[in-house]
């Protein structure tokens, strides 16, 4: 598991990290990363909730409004945070959500 810290850019509002496939947009391509463990938010660990979303909706009848809510919640997670937990330590680089 390897941390990688934001690379934010006030003037755009763009938050970035260092991925295996070079600099990427954390709200375009690790919210749904299926490396992306968790986001550092305060020096905790809070785990991906389109991971967990994803899970609920595999074991019950979750709906839509479940990966939407985790979205919100992954974006708010990521203003306040400082670094992505990505669990990519064979350096794969991004690998989609839905198929992992």
């Amino acid at each position: 598991m390897k941390t990688l810290p934001f690379h934010t850019d006030e003037k755009r509002q763009q938050v970035s990290v260092d991925c295996a496939d070079g600099r990427r947009s954390v709200y375009r391509y690790c919210a749904f990363c299926g490396h992306c463990a968790g986001i550092r938010v305060r020096g905790r660990m809070m785990p991906s909730p389109q991971r967990q979303a994803l899970a609920d909706m595999k074991t019950r009848a979750a709906g839509d409004d479940a990966m939407l809510q985790a979205a919100m919640m992954f974006n708010s997670f990521i203003r306040e945070g400082t670094a992505i937990e990505c669990d990519d330590d064979a350096n794969q680089g991004f690998v989609t959500l839905f198929l992992y």
